[in-house]
């Protein structure tokens, strides 16, 4: 300390001050902690409170409802149960109910139909042409709004009226109907159709004129429309402005009682198709129901009792309903033997098969137009091959086809040819030049140089080594018949034919087909309807 020398330029030193101006704790300081930690603990123990609150109160409503439990079960024998209103009441909310209304808004134009339900799209077409021209007409459930038949009516070409009204006949009295037009619905319309429409409430379509947009909703057999707009053209060569219908539709009161069928296999099928679909009359009649098992008669000596059969179908269910029918009625039918494969995910057809009975395949669509119709035809053909491993033949029929009675005994008498003569490309039900007017003799058979089809018989060998491989790509527009029949398929051999067809096609609706070239072409065909025919020559 002695050579301790003071520096005179060192800084006087002088304490850091806390921020209260002391170098202690401020006072207020100590309290707002201690006030903090106070709060703390008074919020820790009413949370400790309310639970213990809680856990006694849900103890004491269990041992109530224990004791009421037994006490009943005591007194008046099965225990209590709560209702459903009780316990929506209980929670503090109403119990669900369906919608008393439906809303609908319907379009009705040149390019475009739709229609929603509740704001959900189920009918919209706007696709390009004459595709979807005509009437259309959707079906709801009047109890729950579920969509039962959705169709569309070509009016502008002739007996397409026909179709509408006959459909509409075998709907159920009660059903939603719902008519939109789509680009042109007027030429052909009749005038006992328009009367039809008006008994069944329209006041407007008797001044529907060409090009004229047009919609209406009403209830089967009520005579009274619910809702209806109608929009005229102003010359032939423009169309309407769009009607656009919103209305409100009440629903009724579901029917519990149905129909007093017998309790069996058959009619729980029925049951199951006519629940979901509507627009196939005596079907789903109570009193008279539509028979949907057959019993034909046995074919002597038959050779194609293991034959499979591919029904080639797409989305057209009142065709497909129509054939099977007529399928299933002829001599020697088998159902256990008969696929019917639909192009496409379709509700409707698949549950026309299963109320028959019969097994459906789905195909997802490969191409567009005559391709995709090719490769219906190309996976069709091999998927019957897989499903019938041992089967060296196939009897391939279309939806759209009227079937005769002898039908599988025709293909029964012929198949020893097409087994023997290599000469022989197929056999076929079908004949091309079979007129009215020209076909007289249903045990005669033809050899031609051409492949008809419209049912027709294939060797599994022909298709496995030759046709299979080469069949067209889904990206080639090609007719599957067309290719068939070009020399380097066909290489010269002939198919036998007969002189009266055993098919009759009937489809005016199809890709390649339209009620003018069905009413002048194929209407004029002649079908067999005589049982057991003898064929001539066979053996020659």
């Amino acid at each position: 300390m002695e050579s301790w020398k003071p520096n005179p330029k060192a800084q006087p030193f002088v304490p850091k001050r806390h921020h209260h101006g002391s170098l202690l704790p401020h006072r207020s300081h100590v309290s707002q902690s201690n006030r903090r930690r106070m709060l703390t603990r008074v919020f820790q123990a009413g949370l400790i409170i309310v639970l213990v609150v809680t856990v006694g109160i849900n103890l004491t409503f269990i041992l109530n409802t224990s004791h009421k439990l037994q006490s009943t079960q005591s007194t008046s024998g099965p225990p209590y149960v709560p209702s459903k209103d009780e316990f929506a009441n209980s929670a503090g909310r109403k119990p669900l109910e369906k919608p008393k209304v439906l809303a609908l808004d319907i379009m009705s134009s040149q390019s475009k139909v739709s229609v929603t339900v509740d704001g959900a799209t189920i009918l919209e077409d706007a696709a390009p042409g004459a595709h979807g021209r005509g009437i259309h007409v959707v079906v709801l459930n009047q109890a729950t709004g579920a969509v039962m038949a959705d169709r569309v009516f070509d009016t502008y070409s002739k007996k397409e009226d026909e179709a509408l009204m006959l459909f509409l006949n075998m709907v159920t009295p009660g059903r939603i109907l719902i008519f939109t037009i789509k680009d042109e619905g007027s030429f052909s319309l009749t005038h006992r159709a328009r009367d039809y429409l008006v008994a069944a409430g329209s006041t407007k379509v008797k001044g529907l004129e060409y090009r004229d947009t047009w919609a209406m909703v009403t209830y089967k057999g009520d005579g009274k429309a619910l809702a209806e707009d109608h929009n005229h053209s102003d010359n032939f060569q423009e169309w309407a402005e769009a009607v656009l219908l919103k209305v409100d539709v009440p629903l009724k009161e579901k029917e519990e009682r149905g129909c007093d069928w017998p309790d069996d296999e058959v009619n729980k099928r029925r049951r199951s198709f006519c629940d979901k679909v509507e627009g196939y009359g005596s079907v789903c009649s109570c009193t008279d129901p539509a028979p949907i098992t057959f019993q034909p008669d046995a074919i002597s000596n038959n050779k194609v009792s293991d034959i499979p059969v591919a029904v080639i179908a797409s989305n057209r269910p009142h065709y497909l309903y129509r054939m099977l029918r007529s399928l299933l009625s002829a001599d020697g039918a088998n159902p256990n033997l008969i696929t019917v494969f639909i192009d496409g995910y379709f509700e409707e057809p698949l549950e026309v098969t299963k109320l028959y009975g019969l097994r459906g395949v789905q195909h997802t669509p490969l191409g567009i137009k005559n391709a995709r119709v090719c490769q219906h035809y190309k996976s069709s053909l091999t998927a019957t091959f897989n499903l019938h491993p041992n089967a060296k033949y196939m009897i391939i029929i279309e939806e759209d086809m009227d079937i005769s009675p002898d039908f599988f005994d025709y293909f029964s008498q012929t198949l020893p040819l097409l087994e023997e003569d290599e000469s022989l490309y197929c056999v076929s039900a079908w004949n091309d030049q079979g007129y009215d007017d020209s076909s007289k003799d249903p045990s005669l058979l033809y050899r031609i140089e051409t492949m008809p089809g419209l049912g027709w018989l294939l060797k599994k060998k022909l298709y496995k080594e030759e046709l299979e491989s080469k069949w067209p790509t889904p990206e080639k527009l090609w007719d599957w018949d067309m290719w068939m029949r070009m020399p380097g398929q066909r290489k010269d051999r002939e198919c036998i034919i007969p002189d009266v067809s055993r098919t009759f096609h009937f489809g005016s609706v199809g890709l390649n087909m339209n009620p003018y070239f069905q009413e002048s072409y194929f209407s004029r065909h002649k079908m067999n309807t005589q049982a057991k025919v003898k064929l001539k020559d066979i053996d020659k």
